[in-house]
């Protein structure tokens, strides 16, 4: 991370949509207390805003829209273990055989840049071992 200084203003069009989210994946592991983290956090704000403004977003479960997420910010599942703490539930999760969990739908929402609102959505679990329903 160079010392350049970006001067950040509202976002009002893709070209600069684009631009943020670049400077976004540079900065997304700055150290708190920082200036790279201070912008960070207005580059999580301003791309927020913008995105609310422009996007819809998509009526989808919440797991398959933490994966799309993953997928716009390159993220792994073991990226979101690493934040979680536990690989093995968030395999679960991503694998519809548990639920999200309330820390998981506040940490994956600050870091995938989704609405907690979408994450509380209900949504159906694999069957794991249900009783027979003959």
């Amino acid at each position: 991370m160079g010392n350049t200084k970006h001067q950040w203003f509202l976002i009002e069009n893709e070209a600069e949509y684009e631009n943020a989210m670049a400077r976004y994946a540079e900065v997304k592991h700055a150290v708190k207390g920082t200036e790279d983290h201070r912008e960070k956090m207005l580059l999580v704000h301003l791309i927020s805003t913008y995105e609310k403004a422009t996007s819809t977003l998509p009526e989808v479960d919440p797991i398959t829209f933490i994966k799309i997420r993953m997928s716009d910010f390159g993220y792994k599942s073991a990226d979101l273990a690493k934040l979680y703490g536990d690989k093995g539930t968030v395999s679960k999760v991503l694998n519809y055989k548990q639920s999200l969990s309330i820390t998981m739908i506040r940490k994956f929402s600050m870091l995938l840049n989704i609405p907690v609102e979408s994450l509380i959505k209900e949504y159906s679990l694999k069957d794991i071992q249900q009783p027979d329903q003959a």
